[in-house]
């Protein structure tokens, strides 16, 4: 009897009506799962998703939302053995199922860090700096980023059903915004299993997470403009999905990511003896044999010099000889089948729509032999290496996208040659050159970047570290123009922009630093009886101020501070070397004034202050003479409470705004000073 697949609607997991759609095992072609969403309530998702999981995550701090996801990357890789298990069933390699797995619980990992990193720990994103639009700065404008109040739908393809997942997640629910994710019904069932891990680990928020297993039904009727859609798909589907009266009426965020004709390319210096030649066979093979290249970042076209074309497809051909397919669970098989006896129809169908200009140059298209498996019973194809004479001529292979194991080899005669074959694919996701020649590298660079989302260049200094040509990172944009969809993905913290409102704030910087919790020069300051540097972390406030007092610079200052740094610039040290410069005298050094200003503000004495943690944002805006008096203003600006270690002081890092000012009350630098200060609590 058939498994019934469930989905996770409104807190609880339901089984939709009817027979639904029949899964099978890629392998063996079992019937294993059955998949409906008949009878969910979509519009009572989206409203639980809004009403339950947005407020808990909103209420929760950037910081917060990262621990979050660091304990849910950790709680999954203590259940991976169970994801890899399933995974076989989708006819996935242990290769296969690594890229998948462990690379989205990677995803989880880096945004989880560079959410502590990068962002503050606040509810809300500080974008940019302040904006000075009134003459005397009583009037300003700043920018902050909130999080959307609707929820994330992410509709993904067959290929990557916990990858596609998780990677999108990851990036709504650091942004504060819940999530429903509806992956393509073939490799559901692996989704519904990484899904039930999530939800039984208690990790997230209620409502933060639902999951769709079949139709969307009716869902993008009730959607609305705090909602976001993603989709990883087809093009077709992508341009239908996002022309739906839904998206355009409310101008719904749509982000797409469509399979594109991605492209490598040898360069010219690559010869047969030499370890870029090498390293570029070996890629070629791999992208089309990993995931039995249904990657949406495998080459598809394999751009080479005229001269090259014969050794290529030579090295090409011999290193798929080796390419044993079958069960993934025998013992040297290093391809499995595709996801579906469908996916093969439509390969091969788009093998025989490029064979009208192409030629065949291995594989077969009627038949394959396998190790371990029933190619009537599972989804198996041959690996196919065609050949296109004239690529400038032939638009085909530039429009024709064979999802599967599938590559076409194409020639150029010169750099302009190879980068207009890489545009012409309309749009890629991403492109990858393989040359030790940095000035050819620079020209397919700047010829064809326009049409790509992500380029790569690979050589023997990097290729050992390298991640190759097909692996999207989560700390780089993924997406790509045109054909790919004109979306971008991931990017750091680029994407976790794409779930919040950027909102443009005018008023007082007063007003604006208790909005904004940042300090804003202008705004007013409070300056108390105790130094500041005599408070904890937690008795110390923004816009808490002190105003020092002054100090005088001599010849003498500069004259020894030469000698202690060695830096004898003449502007310093040589009067009669001034005639034409920018000094109208001996000038003291810019780091001689940033230390008297730190011997100015510092409090000596031992106390909360644990260390000097850097300085950010230095600039000398004017010069100081000898003879001219310096005084410095000190502002808490922002402060941030450090995660707590076991056998360290409990601390934060807070952020001082150092204001340096002449006799003439002229600003002479600006800085801000980072210190680590120890918690009273």
């Amino acid at each position: 009897m058939l498994t019934k697949l469930k989905s996770y609607s409104q807190g609880k997991w339901q089984e939709g009506s009817g027979s639904g759609t029949v899964l099978l095992h890629a392998v063996t072609g079992e019937a294993l799962f059955s998949s409906s969403s008949d009878g969910i309530d979509f519009k009572g998702m989206l409203e639980y998703g809004r009403k339950n999981g947005g407020p808990k995550l909103r209420k929760m701090t950037f910081h917060e939302r990262a621990r979050m996801l660091k304990a849910l990357a950790l709680f999954l890789t203590d259940k991976k053995k169970e994801l890899y298990a399933l995974s076989a069933a989708t006819g996935a390699t242990k290769t296969d199922s690594w890229i998948d797995i462990d690379g989205g619980i990677g995803n989880l990992f880096v945004y989880a860090s560079k959410g502590r990193r990068e962002l503050p720990d606040e509810t809300f994103y500080v974008d940019g700096g302040m904006e000075m639009i009134s003459k005397t700065g009583t009037f300003v404008g700043h920018h902050i980023c909130v999080p959307l109040e609707g929820v994330a739908l992410h509709i993904n393809a067959f290929n990557f059903p916990v990858w596609g997942m998780l990677e999108k997640i990851a990036v709504n629910l650091l942004a504060g915004v819940p999530a429903i994710v509806k992956p393509a019904t073939s490799t559901s069932f692996l989704t519904e299993l990484a899904v039930q891990q999530i939800i039984s680990s208690g990790i997230l928020p209620e409502g933060s997470l639902q999951l769709i297993c079949g139709s969307t039904g009716n869902l993008f009727d009730h959607l609305t403009c705090q909602d976001a859609v993603t989709f990883t798909g087809s093009a077709q589907t992508g341009r239908m999905l996002k022309s739906h009266p839904s998206i355009l009426e409310n101008s719904i965020r749509f982000n797409m990511e469509a399979d594109s004709l991605n492209c490598s390319i040898l360069g010219p210096d690559a010869s047969p003896d030499t370890e870029e030649f090498k390293l570029f066979i070996k890629e070629v093979v791999r992208e089309m044999t990993v995931k039995a290249g249904q990657k949406c970042t495998a080459i598809r076209r394999t751009i080479v010099p005229e001269s090259l074309t014969e050794p290529v497809l030579q090295a090409i051909k011999e290193k798929l000889k080796g390419n044993i397919i079958g069960d993934p669970a025998v013992e040297g098989v290093r391809m499995g089948p595709l996801a579906s006896k469908g996916q093969v129809k439509d390969v091969k169908d788009n093998v025989r729509r490029l064979m009208k200009s192409c030629e065949v140059v291995y594989g077969d298209i009627d038949s394959v032999e396998v190790v371990g498996a029933d190619t009537e019973k599972g989804a198996f194809m041959s690996s196919m290496l065609l050949y296109c004479k004239d690529a400038l001529k032939h638009s085909e292979p530039h429009t024709i996208e064979a999802f599967g194991p599938v590559n076409t080899v194409m020639s150029y005669r010169n750099a302009d040659e190879a980068a207009e074959l890489a545009k012409m694919g309309k749009g890629s996701l991403v492109g990858s050159v393989f040359t030790s020649d940095d000035s050819f590298a620079k020209e397919i660079v700047m010829g064809s970047a326009s049409m790509h989302g992500r380029m790569v260049i690979i050589n023997k200094n990097c290729a050992a570290e390298s991640t190759g040509h097909g692996s999207p990172l989560a700390h780089l944009v993924h997406g790509g123009p045109g054909r790919a969809g004109g979306g971008e993905e991931m990017g750091g913290i680029r994407g976790v922009h794409h779930y919040m409102q950027r909102t443009a704030l005018q008023g007082s910087p007063t007003t604006l630093t208790k909005i904004l919790n940042t300090y804003l020069p202008g705004a007013e300051t409070k300056e108390d009886i105790i130094h500041p540097f005599r408070k904890y972390f937690d008795e110390i406030l923004v816009g808490d101020s002190l105003l020092t007092h002054r100090r005088t610079v001599t010849e003498a200052d500069i004259v020894n501070f030469a000698g202690i740094s060695g830096d004898y610039f003449y502007a310093h040290t040589d009067e009669t070397s001034l005639e034409g410069s920018i000094f109208e005298k001996r000038v003291a050094h810019g780091y001689f004034i940033i230390s008297a200003a730190a011997g100015l503000f510092v409090d000596p004495k031992k106390g909360p202050v644990l260390a000097n943690y850097g300085l950010d944002n230095l600039r000398f805006t004017q010069p100081v003479y000898v003879g001219d008096t310096i005084q410095v203003k000190l502002t808490c600006q922002r402060k941030t409470k450090k995660d707590d270690r076991e056998g360290q002081i409990p601390q934060g890092v807070v952020e001082w705004y150092v204001q340096v000012t002449n006799q003439r009350g002229e600003t002479v630098a600006l800085e801000t000073v980072l210190t680590l200060v120890a918690c009273k609590n």
